[in-house]
């Protein structure tokens, strides 16, 4: 068998444990795979659990400990702070894991999963589904050297994932595209955030030095009236634009000619569109089954927390009472 536990077999079968707004759509997806086996969902509250798997004709169980034995893998879509625990236990039992991001609630459990899973000679891939945004991917090839990057990732109050900031939530799906494109060790950060709606930040923005000079600015909200998912790209002689939610880009370069003035051209970069989960999750089955496909590592995800968790330091340290 592949580190994944599923190399040679024909039907890689599969469960999902936590079947909320995200990981209801994680069975949808799964249920739809050529070669994938939808085997069970799992989610603790039991009346969800029964009605996604009504949805897909698969058993409901409301503690992942009750899944079958045949599984080959799993998708873990529960709270961040139970990330450690679900995940650990998967491993455990041999499974390889797509955990959704952020990989833990802590660095330290990050990098105790990234290690388990490593020990236990299984796949451990991290839900950063941007990565899998095909704008990004049809732009990839024209990024160099990126020296200025500007990111906004604004959504409208949803309730959801109140139990971390938006740091956590929604910037740090940014923070991970930023640091597979910046092939720099980070220098600096400064940030500031607001909790404007709940008991933690809802909107921040962080400004990123690297050693190599390249600058990111980083804004997200979950509080805004519309949804922005944008990255804009500054290098040597050439700009890129890319919206994610619509999944468009243009590239703007300098074209110098020998007889005359400069000129900016304008390219709309050709996207195959397609919903990033389907990718992401189709990856994961390809990696499954021991071949090579796109995934987010433990190890990057260990990184974009980490980068996460020292932005929301930062955060803290300019808030009133924080002995500055």
């Amino acid at each position: 068998m592949a580190d994944g536990g599923g190399e040679g077999r024909s039907l890689v079968r599969i469960a999902v444990i936590g079947v909320g707004s995200l990981g209801q759509h994680h069975a949808r997806i799964l249920a739809g795979i050529r070669g994938v086996s939808l085997a069970a969902v799992v989610d603790r509250d039991p009346d969800r659990a029964r009605a996604i798997a009504a949805r897909h004709g698969v058993a409901a169980h409301t503690d992942h400990r009750d899944l079958p034995t045949d599984l080959d893998a799993v998708t873990v879509a529960v709270p961040t702070v139970d990330h450690a625990a679900v995940v650990a236990a998967c491993l455990e039992r041999g499974l390889a894991v797509l955990v959704e991001k952020p990989i833990a609630a802590t660095l330290a459990e990050a990098r105790d999963l990234a290690d388990r899973a490593v020990r236990a000679g299984r796949l451990l891939q991290v839900g950063h589904t941007e990565r899998f945004n095909p704008a990004l991917q049809a732009v990839e090839p024209r990024i160099h050297d990126p020296r200025f990057l500007e990111s906004h990732r604004l959504g409208v109050f949803a309730g959801r994932s109140t139990d971390i900031d938006v740091v956590l939530d929604l910037m740090i799906h940014d923070l991970d595209v930023i640091l597979s494109l910046v092939r720099s060790p980070l220098e600096s950060v400064d940030a500031v955030g607001v909790n404007a709606l709940t008991d933690k930040v809802d909107i921040a923005n962080a400004r990123l030095r690297f050693a190599n000079g390249c600058v990111a600015n980083v804004t997200a909200s979950r509080i805004s009236s519309e949804k922005t998912r944008k990255l804009r790209i500054f290098q040597t002689d050439s700009y890129i634009s890319l919206d994610y939610a619509r999944q468009e880009a243009i590239a703007y370069a300098v074209a110098r000619h020998p007889d005359g003035p400069p000129v900016i051209t304008r390219d709309a970069v050709v996207v195959e569109m397609a919903e990033p989960l389907e990718q992401e999750l189709r990856a994961f089955v390809e990696r499954v089954r021991g071949r090579v496909a796109r995934a987010v590592t433990a190890e990057e995800g260990c990184r974009a927390l980490e980068l996460a968790l020292r932005i929301g330091a930062a955060i803290a340290a300019q808030q009133p009472g924080s002995g500055r």
